[in-house]
């Protein structure tokens, strides 16, 4: 499924270096010239494979999530704190697997196996929700669910990331989270259209997420390979070099432009709202019915959709880290919506509306600014260190605010928020100062100095 054109940034480099110290042939354009064609703008055939697969399985996961605040907290009766301290351990029992899949993806060349092992896991949990009876055993289900999600997520990007020139890496990670949240889009609708037809069976809607997401596994392991040596850009592998070791993907994180940017991330996470609490807030504020709550995730999906592949690619042009904050700031205008007197017609469009500007500013843009700083073999364990900041933080934020509002009530917990957001954005530009905020934003040497 790789073509010859997915090359790393080391690769990359070595081809233009050697290029540069071969004479032109007679008649050939000079060296400066682009060549012809729009190739380098295509996008490699494992992207748009793995965006089926994650079309497939967000439609899955989607509905489980649309139906998951109401179901919890409304159908249960939990408080707005025990869900917040669901909603964290959601985000944060990724933390773990995140590095363990892109540690063993890295050390075994097998990033399309271990993908596969973490989506098996997220399908199993689907059947296993409408067992859980009690708040500890719904946790460990959705903790198993996240943990499979962060098995995956490493691996799966590294592939995007290979299969990307360091010139691209925003385009073609704006693609496949486009694709992806194409599924978002639907999974809402499905939830409400199996909701309405079996007479509010929240049971069946856990069902068909199971076989949706058992589909994207299957399409994961006929149709999508592992890269070959040659087009992971992997000369350890050619050259016979001893594996990953533990201490090779931690030497990452001395990389001084690669580690403002895993701190930029841990740090913006920790002030974000999870999209169900701020979905929680609008439907108190705005007096929402229950029934409609499914169709908020919708408006974010398709905002996110629509501006995907434009944010990445304004990364691309004009900085990563500026597209990175930029999108955080959508997040923080939401936050503030939500404090002021706006009608609530407003209030719930707004609020999915820059619910996904913010994702797809920061999305696929963060992995875009981490990848091309790690080399090919040290790919996946290095964006797995970004995602596990950025997810650990996201888990001290949501169980932060749902403790907030249980204590002081939402508009306290909102103020809050938003204060700490505006304090954050403060740090993260100052973290990312410097090569990480122009155009291309990675630092591809230093890499290659810690990957030794």
């Amino acid at each position: 499924m790789y073509l010859s054109s997915s090359r790393s940034a080391d690769l990359a480099s070595g081809t233009r270096a050697a290029r540069a110290k071969a004479p032109p042939a007679r008649g050939a354009p000079p060296a400066s010239s682009p060549p012809p064609g729009r190739g380098a703008r295509r996008v490699a055939p494992v992207v748009l494979t793995l965006g089926v697969v994650s079309l497939v399985t967000d439609i899955s996961a989607e509905m489980v999530t649309a139906v998951l605040p109401v179901y919890l907290v409304l159908g249960l009766g939990l408080s707005p704190m025990a869900f917040g301290m669901l909603d964290g351990l959601y985000n944060g029992a990724t933390a773990a697997s995140r590095l363990l899949g892109g540690h063993v993806a890295d050390r075994f060349r097998r990033h399309r196996t271990v993908a596969a092992v973490g989506y098996g896991i997220s399908a199993g949990c689907k059947l296993l929700l409408p067992a859980a009876g009690g708040v500890s055993a719904i946790g460990g289900v959705l903790a198993a669910d996240r943990a499979g999600k962060g098995l995956r997520t490493a691996p799966r990007d590294a592939l995007i990331s290979m299969a990307a020139t360091p010139a691209d890496q925003g385009r073609a990670f704006g693609v496949h989270r486009a694709m992806d949240t194409a599924g978002a889009l639907f999974g809402p609708p499905v939830a409400l259209a199996v909701l309405w037809v079996t007479a509010d069976a929240y049971d069946a809607v856990f069902v068909v997420s199971f076989c949706l997401a058992a589909f994207g596994l299957l399409v994961l392991l006929l149709f999508v390979r592992d890269p070959t040596p040659d087009a992971a850009g992997d000369a350890g592998r050619r050259s016979g070099r001893t594996p990953v070791r533990l201490r090779d993907a931690a030497a990452m994180s001395r990389v001084p432009g690669f580690a403002r940017v895993c701190l930029a991330a841990l740090l913006l996470g920790t002030v974000t709202i999870g999209d169900a609490m701020l979905y929680l807030v609008l439907q108190r504020h705005t007096d929402l019915s229950p029934h409609l709550f499914p169709l908020l995730p919708l408006g974010t999906a398709l905002v996110f959709l629509l501006f995907a592949v434009p944010a990445g690619t304004a990364g691309d042009r004009y900085g990563r880290g500026r597209v990175f904050l930029v999108g955080h700031l959508a997040l923080l205008c939401g936050y503030l919506a939500l404090l002021t007197p706006l009608p609530d017609l407003t209030l719930i469009l707004a609020i999915p509306g820059l619910l996904g500007l913010f994702y797809a500013g920061t999305d696929g843009v963060l992995m875009a600014l981490a990848a091309p700083a790690a080399p090919a073999r040290l790919r996946g364990g290095a964006l797995a260190l970004v995602q596990t900041g950025q997810a650990a933080g996201r888990a001290l934020g949501a169980a932060g605010f749902g403790a907030a509002w249980t204590l002081y009530g939402p508009r306290t917990a909102g103020v809050l928020a938003a204060v700490a957001l505006a304090l954050a954005l403060v740090g993260a530009t100052a973290l990312l100062a410097g090569g990480t905020l122009t155009p291309g934003g990675s630092r591809p040497a230093a890499s290659r100095r810690a990957s030794r």
